[in-house]
């Protein structure tokens, strides 16, 4: 499993799944909010099976 999520992607990625995951808790969105655990997941680990069919790579080669 090689990254394929890049500085950038991440950073955002973990700041909107945080941020709908709050909204989520304290109940200003609905339970729909705790979708933001995949991308905080994604964010954290590097990686993102959805880029995959693509060929997307946000992050440089190793």
């Amino acid at each position: 499993m090689n990254k394929n999520v890049g500085g950038l992607d991440r950073i955002l990625r973990i700041i909107v799944g945080l941020v709908l995951i709050a909204l989520a808790v304290f109940g200003i969105f609905s339970p729909w909010g705790y979708i933001g655990v995949v991308p905080l997941f994604t964010g954290l680990i590097g990686w993102c099976p959805a880029y995959l069919p693509f060929g997307i790579r946000t992050c440089k080669l190793p």
